[in-house]
This record gives structure tokens, sequence and C-alpha cells, in this order.
């Protein structure tokens, strides 16, 4: 049972933390926002307290109904189990599986592989080609996967939780417009691209996710 207002673990540059922003916004949950600096004071997210909240020192967290849920997959998934309207997965089993399979192509297969944390580990001199190499073979991956599952978005006509997957920005992520294909760090997909444009960059292009194509933006 829910007590008090949901409380978001957040921070302004974690796509990670977008996707269960745009995840609430979408079933009109109210919530407070707990900012937690990446960078401040060496990272508040490795602080005693944080830790001690989400052990992994990543954001999101999700405090809500007397649970907190780390992992922005976790945290959509438990929304949409426990707050189905509107919903965002589809009825469809197979539809469902290619849901769960894009958005891990994006949480699992590209973003941790080109963020900061592994930057550094790469050295300066390597990151950049590291990051483009990364982000370029995983959007050529998911153009090709789009091709058979997009309609007006990417699996189908409805929205579902590859649409809140816009990439980490990084210092090291090519910026691109709407409509560049993956070789310019953006994919537009199939169909006559007809659904979403996944770019890295800003928030505010983040927003053109949720609009099919012909949309005013």
């Amino acid at each position: 049972m829910q007590v008090g207002k949901p409380i978001l673990y957040s921070y302004f540059r974690s796509s990670c933390s977008w996707r269960v922003r745009i995840a609430l916004a979408l079933k009109s949950i109210d919530y407070e926002t707990v900012p937690i600096n990446l960078i401040k004071d060496g990272g508040q997210q490795f602080s005693e307290e944080f830790q001690a909240l989400n052990p992994m020192q990543q954001v999101p967290a999700l405090k809500i109904d007397g649970i907190t849920i780390g992992q922005s997959l976790a945290i959509i998934e438990y929304l949409e189990e426990t707050r189905p309207t509107p919903r965002l997965l589809p009825q469809d089993p197979k539809r469902r599986a290619q849901v769960r399979m894009i958005s891990d192509v994006i949480a699992s297969g590209i973003q941790p592989l080109q963020n900061l944390s592994v930057l550094k580990q790469v050295g300066q001199e390597n990151q950049l080609t590291w990051a483009q190499k990364v982000i370029r073979s995983g959007f050529n991956a998911l153009e090709q996967i789009l091709q058979s599952t997009a309609g007006k978005y990417c699996v189908g006509d409805e929205v579902s939780p590859p649409q809140a997957f816009p990439q980490e920005p990084s210092p090291s992520t090519p910026r691109a417009g709407a409509g560049q294909r993956a070789s310019g760090g953006g994919v537009g997909v199939g169909r006559g691209a007809k659904v979403i444009i996944l770019v890295p960059g800003p928030p505010y292009l983040i927003l053109r996710c949720l609009l099919p194509a012909g949309s005013p933006q």
C-alpha cells in the first residue's frame, strides 16, 4: 500500500533516471525527487546514507509502497504490474518479449559499455574510439531489430519501455539530430522511418522518443 508520495532518487544527466521519470509521467504518478549529484563531492552516490538505500550506489532508486527498488527496468516493470493503466507492456507475449529484448539491448548491451565508469578504466586516449564503437555497433543492431518490430513505435503502435530509453550522454558520445542514422550517433528506424528516433543528447531530445513520426515537435 502506498504511504505518502513515491520518492525518486535521481540525477538530471542520468538517462536511467529519465526512463523512470518518463514512465512515472506517462502513468500520471505524483512523486517527489531527491537529487543525487554523481559528480559533486566525489559523487554523492558513494555516501554511506545512499549506499544503505541502494548498495549498487547508482541512480535511479525509487521508494514506493514501502519498498525501495533500484535498476530502471525493475522499477518500470513494478509500476506496470501495480499501476497497469495506461499500459506500457503489450498484452501479446511475443510483443512483450520483443519489448524486453529491445530494452535489454540498450540497458545492458550499449549503455554500460560506454558509461563514464567504464570509460575511466579504458584510459583517456582510448575513450572516444571505444565509446563510438560500442554505440555504433549497438545502434546498428537495434536498427536491424526494429525493422521487424516497429509500427508507430519500437514495437507496434503502442508506447512501451523502449520509447523511454534515450542513450546515455557522455563526453565522448557523438551528438545527433533527429533523423540521423547510427553512423552519425543516432538511429532512424524502419518502415519509412515511422518510429522513434533515439538520440544521444540533452533531456529535451528525449521528448522526441515519445512522438510518432509526423507529430509536431
